[in-house]
């Protein structure tokens, strides 16, 4: 069988290789040449053994030449970037499954972004990029309550392998399955991508709920009504509601905002405790998708006039300096809010 590829070598990056490397060899790509030198000589990075089935590489073209199927784990904001750079190397004979839960405005000027001028043809999934910039056509994204750190440390977890493609999901399944892992299949790739992008705004929040020690009746009833926005959102943009139920949506929404593992629920619970915005960024080792995925999904709602009032709120509190107190005030008594309307979900 031929190696499979994995571009992008940061916590996810390395989780996803290990995985893989329970059934294949993997080529994991680094543009950092000192990274590959020392991965391959240590078989060690970020503070954690890596399997020597795993090979490093900093060579896009031997990694698209070498594999059929390829892992894309990259921060949104890269992930346009990144496929073009392939693009002279893939096929349409490739399989790309990507693990990047964000998205991509690339599209939009800067100045356009910071004031909203956009709307929803501008703002495109992860799927969505690597169709405009390549021509690969099976493509399906890799979804669900994934914490990096509990996977690395060979605690069980499953994934959603989300596609419009049998041959993709099956092919995931087989690639990642494992006596801990557990891979389930679904058809509804956009269902998950938007689930996946949502739900770091929800975890952005209950860290801020979390860190201000408002307790468990809070933090579960964040989540809840922050479930109830991310249908509400998604049935707005004419997707099945059924997607946010699953492991790519609640499920994910569950890990992500009560873990303090979660890059998103560990900025919440800093920005609570007093750090600034700007501090906890360039800070944080990661990108933290949340903070981005917050003012996209913010100026969309708004031009869509779609009703959600913690995503508002968030981005009041973390954009505009509201005082998060007065915010959580507000939440407690917004009048007549109804349960999670099953009625909606299609």
């Amino acid at each position: 069988m031929k190696p499979v590829g994995v571009i992008g070598a940061g916590s996810f990056g390395i989780t996803v290789a290990q995985l893989l490397s329970e059934n294949v060899d993997v080529l994991l790509f680094s543009r950092k040449a000192e990274l590959v030198t020392h991965i391959n000589n240590k078989h060690t990075h970020l503070g954690y053994h890596l399997s020597k089935k795993i090979t490093a590489a900093n060579d896009l073209k031997f990694i698209c030449r070498s594999c059929d199927v390829i892992f894309l784990v990259v921060p949104s904001g890269a992930m346009r970037t990144t496929v073009q750079a392939m693009s002279n190397y893939l096929r349409p004979f490739h399989i790309i499954i990507h693990g990047t839960k964000g998205l991509d405005t690339s599209l939009i000027k800067d100045t356009d972004l910071e004031q909203g001028h956009f709307d929803i043809r501008q703002v495109c999934t992860m799927s969505e990029v690597i169709a405009q910039e390549s021509t690969v056509l099976r493509i399906g994204c890799m979804a669900g309550p994934n914490l990096a750190r509990e996977i690395l440390n060979n605690l069980p977890a499953a994934s959603v392998i989300a596609s419009e493609f049998d041959e993709v999901i099956k092919t995931g399944k087989a690639l990642l399955t494992s006596k801990r892992f557990t891979v389930f299949g679904s058809y509804d790739l956009k269902g998950a991508e938007i689930s996946g992008s949502y739900k770091n705004i929800i975890a952005l929040a209950s860290g801020i709920v979390n860190g201000l020690g408002l307790g468990k009746n809070m933090e579960a009833l964040l989540i809840t009504r922050g479930l109830s926005e991310m249908i509400e959102y998604g049935t707005s943009m004419g997707l099945s509601g059924q997607a946010f139920f699953g492991a790519a949506g609640l499920g994910d929404l569950i890990a992500t905002s009560t873990s303090e593992k979660s890059r998103n629920f560990a900025f919440g619970y800093r920005f609570a405790k007093g750090e600034s915005t700007e501090d906890i960024i360039k800070s944080s080792p990661e990108v933290v998708e949340g903070v981005r995925t917050l003012k996209i999904i913010y100026f969309l709602a708004k031009y869509h006039q779609i009703p959600l009032p913690i995503t508002n709120l968030l981005y009041k509190v973390i954009y505009e300096n509201f005082d998060v107190i007065k915010a959580i005030d507000i939440l407690m008594s917004i009048p007549n809010a109804p349960d999670v309307d099953f009625n909606i979900v299609r």
